[in-house]
């Protein structure tokens, strides 16, 4: 009986770290619909589901109040099995002061940020010891913190709501030292989740420097070099009907389908996976931001171009290092 090598074992991991993010998640969400579900109507234990209903009511800002941070969650093994399977490496290029808080922009989302949530959700990258003193809290979609058993799952990693209320919390009543992170293209970037694409949903989100003004937190531009490489995906005809449908559930739900696909469980076969390759996120310097709280039109304009100029030296100044040609541009739509 031939028995497996390490690199077959390592390799496995890698591929259980990845698959068991996304499953658990789905699984979470499912199974606590399908349970509360049979519990009304099909015995008489409905009064669980009335529990559970009263304790989500109950704690429903917990979200917006910083969630429930655990450490040993954020440095649970498998997650280095989940960075080490593309690779994933975070790159500082200045050390950041504890003693200031930061709202830290992470682009491009790709279809899945695979890069910021290892990154910033664990501690696959050392970010303790790249950042030391700095407390990082993911933001992220709402809708995860409506499930029971999923939204402490997504909690316990330090993620809080992508909401106002959120951020105003962790920027006002938690010292120094904290650092918000945010995508600001979101899922309407997901289009554009495609090999050697440096386009960006950025043009028009301009809340994240409305915050960092009333707030008088520094900026960080952080990019991920190479998320977007990790699948492929199929163009529909645009004006055509799946490409009309993908707009109309971008604009109900505010997810935007896609129909990627990656690698199977062996190197040169097809499936879901994202494909093997490394992304590195370089993180910028901070750029510092004044407090103010009547905020015009204009004033958020001028910031917000500064930010972009900002992101664009870091693209510019790191590009070729990645294999992205000298030449290609940053795309701001």
């Amino acid at each position: 009986m031939l028995l497996p090598s390490k690199k077959d074992l390592k390799i496995a991991l890698e591929v259980f770290a990845l698959f068991q993010w996304v499953l658990s998640a789905f699984i979470m969400g499912v199974t606590a619909g399908f349970v509360n579900l049979y519990l009304v109507l099909f015995t008489p234990y409905w009064l669980v589901t009335v529990l559970i209903l009263t304790w989500l009511a109950f704690d429903w800002k917990t979200p917006h109040t910083c969630g429930r941070w655990l450490a040993c969650m954020r440095r649970w093994c498998i997650w280095k099995h989940y960075g080490d399977y593309f690779p994933l490496k975070l790159l500082k290029t200045h050390d950041i002061s504890p003693n200031h808080n930061y709202i830290l922009v992470c682009h491009p989302h790709g279809l899945f940020s695979h890069s910021c949530f290892g990154h910033f959700a664990t501690d696959t990258s050392g970010f303790s010891k790249i950042f030391p003193g700095i407390t990082p809290y993911m933001l992220t979609l709402g809708v995860l913190f409506w499930v029971p058993l999923l939204r402490d799952y997504v909690m316990s990693s330090g993620a809080c709501s992508v909401s106002q209320a959120s951020m105003d919390f962790v920027l006002t009543h938690k010292g120094t030292g904290n650092m918000l992170v945010v995508v600001v293209g979101g899922q309407a970037e997901c289009r554009y989740g495609l090999p050697g694409s440096t386009t960006l949903v950025l043009k028009n989100r301009t809340g994240f420097v409305r915050m960092a003004l009333r707030h008088g937190v520094p900026l960080i531009p952080a990019y991920a070099f190479g998320e977007t490489d990790l699948y492929d995906q199929y163009i529909f005809t645009p004006g055509g009907l799946v490409n009309h449908f993908q707009k109309w559930m971008q604009r109900m739900i505010h997810i935007y389908p896609c129909a990627f696909y990656g690698r199977g469980f062996t190197e040169n076969s097809w499936g879901l996976l994202p494909y093997a390759r490394p992304v590195t996120t370089v993180v910028r310097k901070p750029l510092p931001l004044p407090k103010i709280e009547n905020l015009s039109q204009e004033t958020v304009a001028r910031y917000h171009a500064l930010y972009i100029d900002a992101l664009c030296k870091l693209y510019d100044q790191h590009k070729t290092k990645y294999g992205i040609s000298e030449t290609q541009e940053l795309v701001i739509t």
